[in-house]
């Protein structure tokens, strides 16, 4: 167990404890809450290249902590109606295309290197700034000054790109090891 992957296994450890805070309608302590997993995921992928502190578990764990507390907070955010329903769906829809593909892919070669694409980690990059501009506004009672609508659109797009990549990208390799899922 190295120190990225404690940092990695405390950053999921956070998934449920935020959701019981924006239950009980602490969007400010969301924020900080969110935001030290932001922190932290930069730390603990910076410490495992920086000393090759890689690991099999660490490749598993850090990827399922941030789709773990992108997806609760979304869901969270889109049942309290502060963000539209439609991009939770489509934010929760990216992820089980990622999670199934990635899973069908590895399930007839797990040789296979499941490597992000720039495109994805654009849009995780745009979707955790959106989630916490819209814990901040909501938790801090900020004013908006337009920001809002133009990074719902930023995050659909990149959001429906992302996946849409992914989907040529794993049907191209399923096509090529004779597979079709």
């Amino acid at each position: 167990m190295t120190l990225p992957n404690i940092i990695s296994l405390g950053r999921l450890l956070c998934v449920p404890l935020m959701v019981w805070v924006v239950l009980n309608g602490r969007l400010d302590l969301a924020f900080w809450i969110f935001l030290g997993a932001g922190i932290s995921d930069g730390i603990d992928g910076f410490l495992a290249k920086r000393f090759d502190w890689r690991t099999p578990l660490g490749s598993f764990l850090d990827p399922m902590a941030d789709k773990a507390l992108l997806v609760s907070i979304y869901i969270l955010l889109g049942a309290k109606g502060f963000i539209p329903s439609w991009l939770v769906f489509l934010v929760v829809l990216r992820d089980v295309l990622i999670l199934g593909g990635a899973a069908l892919v590895f399930r007839f070669n797990s040789q296979t290197r499941i490597d992000p694409m720039w495109l994805s980690k654009a849009n995780t990059v745009a979707q955790i700034v959106f989630a916490g501009y819209v814990l901040a506004l909501n938790g801090f009672g900020f004013h908006d000054p337009g920001v809002e609508m133009p990074l719902t659109y930023f995050v659909a797009v990149t959001t429906f790109a992302s996946g849409l990549g992914y989907v040529l990208k794993w049907g191209r390799r399923a096509s090529r090891m004779g597979a079709s899922p």
